[in-house]
């Protein structure tokens, strides 16, 4: 199970929180659905350089809260702010005139975060760095951050094989199936002349214990 299902989706509501929070009825929803996907498209490409993680997103009275974790808060908000403007216009123009809100939280330890170190493995890999190299370089950067656990996988023609195939290297433990368990989970693609490389990385931080007491008939 734990290998099938998205690691952060399969524990929202136990220790995650949703990325996208509002409510519609049915006329509203697909198209809010539609509009959250386009504004994460527009600045995943647009700001890629910037190091986005994670952007979650917040509907109330008509306004749009768009807040982005970023590892280059500086790339985003530019000088003395200019660039969060650039960004609020362009959304509203998206949005079809909506007024829209725009936080940016700085992400601390980039190496800890799993979206983070496949996007840096994936551009290593459009350098024709081997994939070995980077994979072992990236986990012993996030092990040397402080991670209990790290696990990489890449698939595809990798080194330009004939057969596309699966290469996985992982250090530490990584509990998928234990829900209390924070797992940070990322994917990227890198683009290569022999084809499209998949580059999945997850992150293992530790357990969220409400209490040190452990339930009844727990292990």
């Amino acid at each position: 199970m734990g290998q099938k299902v998205n690691p952060h989706g399969l524990r929202v509501g136990i220790i995650n929180g949703w990325d996208t929070q509002w409510y519609a009825d049915k006329k509203e929803f697909a198209a809010y659905l539609k509009e959250d996907h386009t504004i994460r498209t527009f600045i995943k490409k647009k700001y890629f350089a910037a190091a986005v993680s994670r952007i979650l997103i917040e509907r109330a009275a008509g306004k749009i809260v768009v807040t982005i974790h970023t590892g280059r808060p500086g790339v985003l908000i530019g000088k003395a702010g200019a660039e969060i403007e650039v960004i609020k216009k362009d959304l509203a123009k998206l949005t079809k005139g909506k007024q829209v809100i725009i936080n940016v939280i700085e992400v601390r330890k980039p190496d800890t975060d799993a979206q983070l170190v496949a996007e840096s493995v994936a551009a290593q890999l459009e350098k024709r760095t081997s994939f070995r190299r980077a994979m072992k370089q990236a986990i012993g950067k996030t092990m040397r951050a402080g991670v209990k656990g790290v696990k990489m996988q890449v698939s595809g023609r990798l080194d330009g094989r004939e057969i596309a195939g699966t290469e996985h290297y992982n250090e530490g433990s990584i509990p998928l199936q234990t829900l209390r368990a924070d797992i940070d989970y990322g994917f990227a693609e890198a683009h290569t002349t022999f084809g499209m490389i998949g580059v999945k990385c997850w992150i293992y931080k530790g357990d969220v214990l409400k209490s040190a007491k452990k339930p009844e008939g727990g292990r």
